[in-house]
């Protein structure tokens, strides 16, 4: 077989002969140049066969996985009052303490419209403040085009485009491409000072009693 071009992967599979045995067998047969490119072809085929099924069988552990989170977070959820106005309002201070802004207005910044749009939300359902009131700036990359964008925010967040004010342009992107899918960050400013101290407190005050719970 090895005379012929089997290789000692094959063979060891097919005699359960440990390799290193037939290694020492096969020292002294010389195979051919035609011979060790077949044998390398079909490793390659074998080894890109491998790798696909592998994909395949990671992808599907993955979707097992998913399911498993995504079943765990809706019986979470259903054990939640999302109409209790404190557990939206932990919810908010612990947004804003990652994402809000901590200078003296009530502001929050991002590309998602999905954060802006619960950071709008909560605040009309918690303090009465509705869209109107609401100021909003887009800080773009130089390669985008600033009133397509004004549109694109004032869409998603359903607030007036004459509440968008000039969009700031970030000139160190000027050399670089930006990908399609990006949008510009949206800031959206409530002005009134007093709620962000208020979810800046809430949100350390938790923490500290969360830190300070003897295990």
């Amino acid at each position: 077989m090895r005379r012929k071009g089997t290789s000692i992967r094959a063979i060891e599979r097919d005699w359960g002969i440990p390799r290193s045995t037939l290694s020492g067998w096969f020292k002294n047969i010389k195979l051919t140049k035609e011979q060790k490119i077949r044998i390398w072809n079909k490793a390659s085929k074998a080894t890109a066969e491998a790798r696909k099924k592998a994909v395949l069988w990671h992808n599907k552990e993955k979707e097992k996985r998913m399911l498993v989170a995504e079943n765990e977070a809706i019986l979470g959820l259903s054990k939640l009052n999302v109409e209790d106005k404190n557990t939206l309002e932990l919810a908010l201070a612990f947004l804003y303490m990652g994402e809000g802004s901590k200078a003296d207005l009530t502001s929050m910044g991002n590309s998602n419209p999905k954060v802006l749009k619960f950071f709008i939300k909560s605040l009309e359902l918690l303090y009465d403040i509705h869209k109107d009131e609401l100021k909003c700036n887009i800080h773009i990359r130089s390669d985008q085009n600033g009133e397509q964008l004004r549109k694109y925010w004032s869409n998603e967040l359903e607030i007036s485009i004459n509440n968008f004010g000039p969009c700031a342009v970030d000139k160190r992107t000027v050399k670089s491409k930006t990908y399609s899918y990006y949008n510009g960050v949206c800031v959206v400013r409530a002005g009134r000072v007093a709620i962000q101290r208020k979810l800046v407190f809430l949100s350390n005050g938790f923490c500290d009693k969360i830190i300070g719970l003897v295990g």
